[in-house]
């Protein structure tokens, strides 16, 4: 009877530590690492806004971003959607121009997922209030410093960069705009 009881006790402890093993695998398979690191260059005069590269200094790139929940913790940026906008280009889903007048957002390159967020919505919560807004473009995490990309460092792998139509419907005020933690959802 006791080499039953001690083998039950032995093969629960065994089952117990596999599945640790496997539990910790698993948090550890849903972090988003650097995937390289990109040099950057100095941007030609008066062609960089804010936020310019620096020549010399490396900057991370990522292939993902964190696992996507009921509630992903992310930093709400501002973006300009409109031509002529600190956006640069058209955005990637459509290829168009947006207005600022219009809640849509922009996502790191992990949750665009090669397009296949493109014009769904999301919801951005942060400080009581929530707002729907439409996935148009991807915040690209790959590269970054080249005039494509407006001279700017790529983007964090957690980003929702948003029109001021999404800042201004989180009541957030003028001069707050730029930077803000937030949930979002699908």
């Amino acid at each position: 009877m006791e080499k039953k009881v001690c083998f039950r006790v032995t093969h629960l402890v065994l089952v117990f530590l596999f599945m640790v093993v496997i539990g910790f695998t698993m948090v550890e398979a849903q972090k988003c690492k650097p995937s390289g690191k990109l040099k950057g260059k100095k941007p030609p005069k008066n062609e960089c806004g804010d936020e310019c590269c620096e020549a010399g200094k490396f900057y991370p790139t990522y292939k993902c971003s964190p696992p996507v929940s009921r509630r992903t913790k992310a930093i709400l940026t501002i973006n300009n959607f409109e031509k002529g906008g600190d956006g640069g280009a058209p955005s990637e889903c459509d290829g168009k121009f947006h207005s600022n007048k219009t809640p849509v957002v922009a996502l790191s390159t992990g949750w665009f997922n090669k397009m296949k967020r493109c014009h769904k919505n999301i919801t951005i919560h942060a400080k009581g209030k929530s707002v729907a807004a439409m996935v148009v473009d991807e915040c690209d995490s790959t590269v970054g410093c080249d005039s494509v990309h407006a001279y700017q460092p790529p983007c964090p792998n957690n980003i929702v960069d948003g029109s001021e139509a999404v800042w201004k419907a989180l009541g957030v005020p003028k001069k707050d705009w730029g930077w803000m933690e937030i949930y979002w959802s699908e």
